[in-house]
């Protein structure tokens, strides 16, 4: 019995060898869309226009990257999403734990109750129209915080935080109060400092959105100057040639000029590559927080 422990058979192994190249199959087919994004940003317009697979420069060129730093909507896009991405993921982490510190309660009357009217709204909304009118009547059209305001707190993200608080053990939160703690000293000073794993998960699931966000800029921003950078990825990725006039390096008679194509896959990863660095930081929390809090009922 002891020979045999450890050692696989001859369909363990074949079977082991088949789902490394299957899933190493799938995964190449997932970041290939990317590779070749990233290649043809840094080729020239002749080697862009080849056909075929796509796995590095054949002719290596930063004129696409070059054009697009030059146009200065980018610029624009990038402090007014910066702006968004960090005040508005601070301010939903914080509202965020608030609401789901005292849900997480058992002696909170009718938490129950509470906690149902925030899932319905998981599922139904008042639509596009009572939203725009709501806006409007709160005075926050064309302004910067129409962008974080009504999204302050997500419901799945909040009920994914309150089961986490849920598993903690109550008695840290006993002892604390019979040393003449408040409940907002045992949330800020107990509960918080061992609630790092679900504090990043949340934290980068609302920065991400906030980072890919366009749309509610495109409804409710005016200024071109508020706009966001999702917003004038739009614009030059779909919208069109007329985009192109506002790039000064763009010049579609010179020779080797770099082309519509390479500048949106330029502009593409411009608009990419910050939020992508963003994960290595928080990945070593986001298995951990998402099982603990999605676990405890």
């Amino acid at each position: 019995m002891s020979m045999t422990i450890g050692k696989k058979t001859a369909g363990e192994k074949m079977f082991d060898s088949f789902n490394v190249i299957l899933l190493s199959l799938f995964g190449f087919t997932a970041v290939y869309p990317f590779i070749d994004v990233l290649v043809v940003s840094f080729s020239t317009p002749a080697a862009a226009n080849v056909y075929g697979l796509k796995l590095w420069p054949k002719e290596f060129s930063v004129e696409a990257y070059k054009a697009v730093f030059d146009n200065r909507m980018i610029w624009v896009g990038y402090y007014n999403t910066i702006f968004r991405t960090v005040l508005g993921t601070f301010l939903n982490v914080i509202f965020t734990v608030l609401c789901a510190y005292p849900l997480a309660k058992k002696y909170l009357p009718n938490r129950n109750l509470f906690t149902l009217f925030i899932v319905f709204t998981m599922f139904f909304s008042g639509g596009l129209i009572p939203n725009y009118l709501l806006v409007k009547e709160l005075g926050l059209l064309d302004n910067r915080m129409v962008l974080i305001l009504p999204g302050l707190i997500a419901a799945f993200s909040m009920i994914i935080v309150r089961n986490y608080f849920m598993s903690l053990p109550e008695e840290i939160e006993e002892s604390a109060k019979i040393d003449g703690a408040n409940d907002f000293r045992i949330l800020f000073s107990i509960v918080l400092p061992v609630s790092k794993p679900i504090i990043a998960t949340i934290a980068l699931w609302y920065a991400v959105a906030h980072w890919n966000a366009w749309f509610d800029s495109l409804l409710y921003i005016s200024t071109p100057d508020k706009t966001v950078l999702g917003n004038v990825l739009r614009k030059i990725v779909i919208e069109g040639s007329s985009q192109f006039q506002q790039f000064e390096s763009y010049d579609p008679n010179r020779e080797n000029a770099v082309t519509p194509d390479i500048i949106k896959a330029a502009t593409i990863m411009v608009a990419t590559i910050p939020i992508i660095c963003v994960y290595p930081f928080v990945q070593k929390y986001f298995v951990k927080g998402i099982m603990i809090g999605s676990l405890k009922g």
